[in-house]
């Protein structure tokens, strides 16, 4: 049962690489090599308990993310938003001061050319602007006008009701524990795409 139970888990894995891979590249030769390598893998490494158990995890955390982005797409939608929107207008509420968009992106941990497209929606209808950054000519200031702020807030009060509904139930100490996890996973991920970038 247990052997069954690994060999699903192994043909989820093998058919994120399969997804993950048609969305980077067209090429069947790609493809076909990627289940071949994974073929490989799969022989050579024996995966641990904690892997076992982190890769059950991270793919709860795929369907996590997705659910949330829509549960956060249909909060927001009256106000003219997506959860990406209300995303970059958290980060800009929440920095110390007006950031360019390269800053903005890696402070949320996506890409740059993404985030400067949601920034220029976001500048179009009005909820930001664009300042003279006095450290880079280029690189402009990303600001939050007051209609952005207004509209900000707006999504606050429509999500503050809507999360304490989620979380009845759940046990605030064991919310905290999986924050402290996932804060420990992001930062080692960090680190391993910082070292793979250098």
């Amino acid at each position: 049962m247990a052997h069954h139970g690994h060999d699903k888990l192994s043909r989820l894995v093998q058919y994120d690489i399969m997804v993950s891979k048609v969305g980077a590249s067209d090429s069947l030769i790609d493809i076909i090599m990627s289940i071949r390598i994974y073929g490989v893998i799969m022989r050579a490494i024996k995966r641990s308990p904690a892997g076992d158990a982190m890769t059950d995890l991270v793919l709860d955390l795929f369907r996590v993310n997705n659910l949330t982005l829509t549960w956060g797409d249909r909060l927001v939608a009256p106000l003219g938003l997506t959860s990406a929107r209300w995303q970059i207008l958290g980060a800009i509420v929440g920095a110390d001061r007006a950031q360019p968009v390269a800053w903005l992106a890696r402070d949320l941990g996506a890409n740059r050319q993404n985030v400067q497209r949601i920034v220029n929606d976001l500048a179009h209808e009005g909820l930001v602007t664009f300042e003279p950054n006095p450290h880079h000519r280029r690189a402009h200031l990303v600001v939050m006008t007051d209609k952005g702020l207004k509209t900000y807030d707006a999504a606050i009060r429509l999500y503050d009701p809507k999360i304490n509904s989620l979380v009845q139930g759940l046990p605030i100490e064991e919310i905290k524990t999986a924050g402290r996890l996932i804060k420990a996973l992001r930062k080692k991920l960090e680190q391993e795409v910082s070292i793979a970038d250098a």
